[in-house]
């Protein structure tokens, strides 16, 4: 089965997880997981380099804090495993199961929607929603061009996410986005 492509034409991919560094002397990694459950890394079949360049099946081996051991077909030494460091491991969307109802989209699937303001201008497009330690943030390319945006991604900024329309809407915060043309919000 062929990967989706996203609106311009890329096969979607979802990050599982980072790697964090090498564990023990026979090539085992740490992960940093994005699955809701650890283990969730090695749940979806072999994973990719984001480019593609490299594929590895992958096994968990265990847990370390917060970190998930995993063994990449391989790599059986350390330091081969301790030079993957920041490789971020993905799969294709089309390998993970369907979403609840409540939340019908993984992150993945918002790359290329259009970001359109509730009073209807058009924003720009998503190019990638990030996380940087402080909460999801959509990062958005302005319509008129120029450079990316970022934006944090709660339910006051974006009150809706429509899939098959191929559009968020949202309400960005004052001076958000260049030339103030965003308006206020009543935050009482």
């Amino acid at each position: 089965m062929a990967s989706t492509p996203d609106r311009d034409g890329q096969d979607k991919k979802v990050c599982l997880g980072v790697v964090t560094g090498a564990h023990g002397v026979r090539g085992l990694v740490r992960v940093k997981p994005y699955t809701e459950a650890p283990e969730g890394v090695a749940a979806y079949g072999p994973v990719e380099t984001k480019d593609g360049s490299k594929s590895f099946t992958i096994e968990t081996k265990g847990m370390a804090k917060d970190l998930v051991i995993c063994k990449l077909g391989g790599i059986a030494d350390r330091d081969v495993a301790a030079a993957l460091r920041g490789m971020e491991l993905y799969v294709p969307r089309e390998r993970l199961p369907e979403t609840a109802e409540d939340e019908g989209w993984y992150y993945a699937d918002l790359i290329g929607l259009a970001a359109i303001g509730v009073d209807g201008r058009d924003y720009g497009r998503v190019v990638a929603v990030e996380n940087f330690g402080a909460g999801d943030l959509l990062e958005i390319a302005p319509a008129e061009g120029g450079q990316t945006v970022l934006m944090g991604f709660t339910d006051e900024n974006v009150p809706e996410v429509d899939i098959a329309g191929g559009r968020i809407v949202i309400d960005p915060p004052l001076g958000t986005f260049e030339g103030g043309a965003e308006a206020e919000r009543d935050d009482d």
